[in-house]
């Protein structure tokens, strides 16, 4: 085709995006109401899109259909059961149904055959794996002491981070009191997936919000501040990321396949 109209629905994706990691990271909110410029501006696009598919080549457009599909409701499913988070569920699944191709040929290669989503979750994994090493330089330059494995998930705050709003993540460390001593140990690595598992940690977010509930943790906090916890990078921050690298760098995966090949 001569133009390829999925060039303005992602130009209207890649802005959402950015907008929605700003409000994530400021608030941990993005508001369902955040996707529909994306929507009214893509979905047209994307439907202009599969029609001239299907008259160039109709069998390339139902496997597109198809796979975006199993992929939509994939990531749908992932938020339903609580494996990622509802805002990077729904980001997920718009982009795989409104961008199921390359909108153009990448700034450093070739389109590759397969389709878009695909490179764009391995380039926000990759990015999202970067995070616990720019925790250590962070850690490193502002001289924060402690165990790798705490300083590669996270770092101390104080209680007036906590109040004020200006720490988002969930406790690393178990507090407690013995003999008007505070007693402090970080969770193991085990006793933190259980807590995931069983929806027992306690976040930052869940303190503030009810103070009430949580008036002896809150109570500790205070008294150990400054304490450790681990930094809850919206998975939409990697996510962005790798939306615009797959625009520059293509499908990676392909590239190195067709590398290993001698293609």
């Amino acid at each position: 085709m001569a133009f390829n109209p999925l060039v303005i629905g992602a130009a209207a994706i890649g802005a959402t995006l950015v907008y929605a990691s700003v409000l994530d990271l400021r608030s941990r909110r993005v508001p369902f109401r955040t996707w529909y410029p994306m929507l009214a501006i893509g979905a047209p696009c994307t439907l202009w899109f599969y029609a001239s598919l299907f008259a160039e080549r109709p069998s390339s457009m139902y496997a597109l259909v198809a796979f975006s599909a199993i992929f939509a409701g994939a990531f749908y499913l992932f938020g339903r059961l609580g494996l990622i988070g509802g805002a990077d569920a729904w980001a997920l699944v718009f982009i795989t149904l409104l961008l199921p191709a390359f909108p153009a040929t990448p700034l450093l290669g070739d389109v590759s055959p397969g389709f878009f989503p695909l490179p764009l979750l391995v380039h926000a994994e990759i990015a999202a794996l970067l995070v616990p090493l720019a925790l250590v330089v962070r850690n490193w330059r502002r001289g924060v002491e402690g165990p790798l494995p705490a300083r590669l998930r996270g770092h101390p705050v104080t209680a007036a981070e906590f109040s004020e709003g200006r720490a988002f993540g969930f406790l690393m460390e178990e507090l407690s009191e013995e003999g008007g001593t505070i007693q402090r140990r970080f969770y193991s690595i085990g006793e933190s997936i259980a807590a995931m598992l069983g929806d027992t940690r306690l976040y930052t977010r869940e303190l503030r919000a009810e103070p009430e509930r949580f008036g002896k943790e809150l109570a500790l906090i205070r008294r150990a501040s400054p304490v450790w916890i681990a930094v809850g990078v919206p998975f939409i921050v990697p996510l962005t990321v790798g939306f615009f690298a797959t625009l520059v760098v293509g499908d990676t995966l392909f590239y190195l396949l067709s590398i290993l090949r001698g293609g």
